[in-house]
């Protein structure tokens, strides 16, 4: 007679954790080739195809990177369709300050990311890289140090008016809790 196998549940089933089954789970990779991520973004092979690609966060991002909403449409229909997408949207734009907050998760304007761009940081930079950076690139470019040079002047104030957008940012963010 073979031997009973214990339990891990005592005979109650609801004690058992979520997803503690003791079988392999299948992981679909992103499939990109050579990326060995897991693959849970799904992307369209082809407008209007029911086939869908797998990628990675990162290749999805990529993919989609290029993507162009309003192709193929005129002017009007272009200006229609971007206010009936805002009116959708009013709610989740109205509850923002519900949602997360800290650099890199999408609470930063496009304006702040093309400062960060321009000051070459990461979309989850803190203030004090901001600062760091700016007074960095700042000294290269300063009109005290480089006079006469118009160049230098518009390097100059392009990063005085990115570190004031980053700067403008980051109060909104503390004021905001």
């Amino acid at each position: 007679m073979p031997k009973a196998r214990r339990s891990n549940d005592w005979g109650f089933p609801r004690w058992r954790g979520y997803g503690s089954a003791r079988e392999a789970t299948t992981v679909r990779l992103c499939d990109r080739h050579g990326c060995e991520e897991k693959g849970d973004c799904p992307a369209p092979k082809a407008p209007n195809s029911p086939d869908r690609w797998y990628f990675c966060q990162k290749h999805a991002a990529e993919y989609n990177s290029k993507w162009d909403y309003f192709e193929g449409l005129d002017k009007a229909e272009k200006e229609e369709r971007a206010k009936a997408e805002r009116q959708e949207s009013a709610g989740y734009a109205e509850a923002s300050h519900y949602g997360w907050s800290g650099s890199g998760d999408g609470s930063r304007s496009a304006d702040e990311m093309r400062a960060l761009e321009l000051l070459e940081l990461e979309a989850d930079a803190d203030f004090a890289a901001v600062k760091k950076a700016y007074r960095a690139k700042a000294k290269l470019v300063h009109p005290d140090v480089k006079p006469g040079d118009e160049e230098a002047a518009k390097q100059f104030q392009a990063l005085q008016l990115a570190y004031e957008v980053l700067k403008a940012g980051e109060e909104r963010r503390e004021w905001r809790g």
